[in-house]
């Protein structure tokens, strides 16, 4: 996605170790999401609510009641825009980022962003299938392939960054009870998955004549969670710069095409809402593409098109790709350096790899989804459910997940937008046969474990 060849110049770099926490992007995601979550609760705690600056255009019909809308509420969506831009700055200016490259590329995104957020909230979207995720990658990808922009506004279309940070605030509307429940199942399907697509993408790799580095690179892009796999894995095993860009590319191709297939295939075979969301999550192969096909086919299911509800596909799908498969990178660093090193590389002078790096490898984001999930569950364990319903969810946990809702909508318009058809291109008949290969028995599996054999458990899910 953006920025991704700053993020290949990463593998030959040494490990950041502790200093990780102020210098990568996934413990910022952390902090700022946590943080939210902690000034929502410090409002809600002494009677207050952060629903003033979490504001969202509401469903409209006529362009005057969307006029009036916005006349009523800009002094919100301005402080809600001085918001995101003032804490996404500091993060990245600590990053390394410039200040005076993000800021005017995030007020175009944030804007656009609004745009699409009212169309989404049009009361004739459905009847067009004008779903937030797909017209954000769609009008992205027009202005990115069609018309053009300049390469400086990719400073703002932080793909990654966006959806970290929006799962981080996802924990606070997922609780922690349901994660204990559903865990042990998501875990066991995304295992199953990441290994049976791992050796399918890897063999046929070997088939193809690939070497055994780009193989193992492209095996864990399909396998664990698209980019970060691929760079983590690249590194591991020694692999070179463009192995890895060429799995990432494979993966991005991949991950658009689910994203526009996988919700409306999970719709024509009528799979309720979590059992789609399970399927999407076993399927995918990027986390922010996943959130947008699971976000669609939660939206279909708000509409009523198919059975169940909104959270459920999102909560499934969390569950099987954040909490199941993701961690898994970690896992696979390991194994894959091990074998590089002893058996591929023997003689050749190198780091041994040591059980510290399953940790550092880790994706710690997922860290601050589970403290999210546990601090809301934490403070609204004393409420009924009828108390929580109308105290809690309207003014402590309703405003998270809006302002979840946008960080989520930069991301999908970040994909659109950073998503350049003529360099995908150059990916290559062999890699991108193998990863074929691996997606689809991928996505075969993927359904014959949500639709058929734990379809009861992602069907009563949350309920």
């Amino acid at each position: 996605m953006a920025n991704v060849s700053v993020q290949q110049d990463r593998i030959a770099k040494a490990p950041l170790r502790w200093r990780e926490l102020w210098l990568k992007e996934d413990w910022w995601a952390i902090w700022l999401g946590l943080g939210i979550v902690v000034v929502a609760y410090a409002f809600f705690a002494h009677g207050g609510s952060i629903r003033w600056i979490a504001v969202t255009p509401a469903k409209w019909s006529t362009w005057s009641q969307l006029g009036s809308h916005f006349a009523d509420n800009y002094a919100r969506y301005v402080a809600q825009f001085l918001v995101w831009l003032a804490i996404f700055t500091v993060a990245l200016t600590v990053l390394g980022h410039r200040a005076r490259d993000f800021v005017p590329s995030f007020a175009f995104l944030y804007f656009l962003s609004v745009a699409i957020f009212a169309i989404g909230q049009w009361d004739k979207a459905n009847t067009y299938n004008l779903e937030p995720p797909l017209v954000a990658l769609v009008v992205g990808m027009v202005l990115s392939n069609l018309i053009g922009l300049p390469r400086w506004l990719d400073a703002g279309f932080r793909v990654e960054f966006y959806v970290k940070t929006g799962i981080v605030l996802l924990g606070a509307t997922l609780p922690f009870t349901l994660v204990i429940w559903a865990g042990p199942v998501a875990i066991l399907q995304a295992s199953i998955v990441s290994i049976v697509t791992f050796l399918v993408i890897y063999w046929v790799a070997i088939a193809l004549g690939l070497d055994k580095r780009p193989a193992a690179t492209l095996g864990a892009g399909g396998a664990v969670c698209g980019v970060s796999a691929a760079i983590a894995i690249a590194g591991a095993v020694g692999a070179k710069k463009e192995d890895a860009s060429i799995a990432i590319t494979v993966v991005i191709i991949w991950a658009i095409a689910i994203i526009f297939v996988l919700p409306f295939a999970a719709a024509y075979f009528h799979l309720p809402a979590g059992v789609g969301g399970a399927w999407i999550g076993t399927s995918e192969f990027a986390d922010a593409a996943g959130f947008a096909a699971a976000q669609t086919y939660g939206d279909l299911a708000g509409h009523g098109a198919v059975a169940g509800t909104g959270d459920q596909a999102i909560f499934a799908y969390t569950l099987i790709k954040v909490v199941g498969r993701d961690v898994w990178i970690g896992i696979w660093a390991f194994v894959l350096a091990i074998i590089a090193t002893t058996r591929w590389e023997r003689g050749v002078p190198g780091s041994n790899p040591s059980a510290a790096e399953v940790w550092w490898r880790f994706p710690k984001f997922v860290i601050g989804f589970v403290l999210a999930s546990l601090l809301i569950t934490a403070v609204t364990s004393g409420l009924s459910l009828a108390d929580y319903n109308k105290i809690a969810v309207p003014a402590l946990v309703g405003p998270i997940k809006d302002l979840r809702t946008w960080a989520f909508i930069f991301c999908f318009l970040s994909i659109g937008l950073t998503t350049r058809f003529g360099e995908l291109a150059s990916a290559g008949k062999r890699p991108f046969i193998a990863f074929s290969a691996g997606a689809v028995v991928n996505v075969i599996v993927g359904f014959l474990l949500s639709a058929i054999v734990f379809a009861a458990h992602w069907e009563n899910l949350a309920r």
